[in-house]
């Protein structure tokens, strides 16, 4: 028995003032309650209670165990209590990690509004121009895109999202618009440099069809603002997500290329792991998020201008 155990059933013998009161109480029989009794006893060394048929009495060494034990398991109560209490207001440090243009742009107006709603959460924020892994970090929270890296976290859909390649009206009138996602190799793009292993490298599906083609052009970056800002002045294709380019598509500033080819998967997610799903802050941060974003994963959400 572990000691708050004995502490609890040493003061119900006392509350009920009898062996067999207390054996009655706890659905045991009186000798198991005797027992237990004597094994508490022998365990602490001193007699606890004065005991005859009828009645009980306390020893100065069971009247301050029963004191103090009793002031111990009234702490443990109100703690338990302070806790359950406070789980309709999460509070606690909150860290939160995504990528650097869709973190700025939608993630921490998003951030602002929750803490609003729960100001005993202390909110942490990293961005990052490539995914970040939550383990290494040390995070709560992770927008990430595309498939999820490790199964053993847990993910919730926020947001369909696509890759399309896309490009300025003016680019287009002169280079012309390819037919083929071979015909890009001749074209000048715009690449986004965030993996050595494919750097230059777009991958298509159409069906069951798959092409790889490897790409080239005069200007790349690590950043996807800088990227569209080249591609808005007519420097070339770029491929990028729909929540980035959708004003743009609708506006007329950029035209969707190869629209009848998919490139990677890119639904955003909420990851998290498994076992952090149980605190309160976090569960709150991911339905708050879920339902800001509810509109981008309905119908007609994976269009090209989808909803953003």
């Amino acid at each position: 028995m572990n000691n708050l155990s004995d502490l609890s059933f040493f003061a119900c013998i006392n509350r009920l003032g009898s062996l067999a009161a207390a054996a009655q109480e706890l659905g045991v029989t009186p000798p198991a309650v005797s027992k237990r009794l004597a094994a508490l006893e022998a365990r602490l060394g001193v007699r606890l209670l004065h005991r005859t048929t009828r009645r009980i009495h306390l020893t100065p060494e069971g009247e301050r165990y029963l004191v103090e034990g009793t002031r111990i398991i009234e702490a443990l109560e109100g703690l338990e209590r302070s806790i359950s209490d406070s789980s309709d207001m999460p509070y606690g440090l909150l860290k939160v990690g995504a990528t650097l243009g869709f973190g700025r742009q939608h993630i921490a107006p998003a951030l602002a509004d929750f803490t609003r709603l729960y100001p005993k959460v202390e909110l942490q924020l990293y961005l990052s121009d490539r995914q970040l892994n939550l383990v290494d970090l040390g995070l709560d929270l992770v927008v990430h895109f595309g498939e999820i890296p490790d199964v053993r976290l847990a993910a919730r859909l926020l947001a369909h999202n696509r890759r399309i390649l896309c490009a300025a009206p003016s680019y287009l009138e002169a280079a012309g618009m390819p037919d083929t996602p071979r015909q890009l190799a001749s074209h000048r793009c715009i690449v986004i440099r965030e993996s050595d292993d494919t750097f230059g490298t777009w991958h298509l599906r159409n069906g069951t069809r798959q092409e790889s083609v490897k790409v080239r052009g005069a200007m790349s970056t690590n950043d996807g603002a800088s990227a569209v800002a080249w591609a808005l002045a007519g420097q070339g294709i770029i491929a990028r997500s729909t929540w980035d380019v959708a004003e743009h598509l609708r506006s007329g500033a950029l035209r969707q290329v190869l629209p009848q080819w998919e490139m990677a998967p890119a639904d955003i997610y909420l990851v998290f792991p498994s076992q952090n799903n149980r605190a309160q802050r976090v569960r709150a941060i991911v339905d708050f998020l879920l339902a800001r974003f509810a509109g981008h994963r309905g119908r007609g959400a994976r269009a090209a201008t989808g909803r953003w």
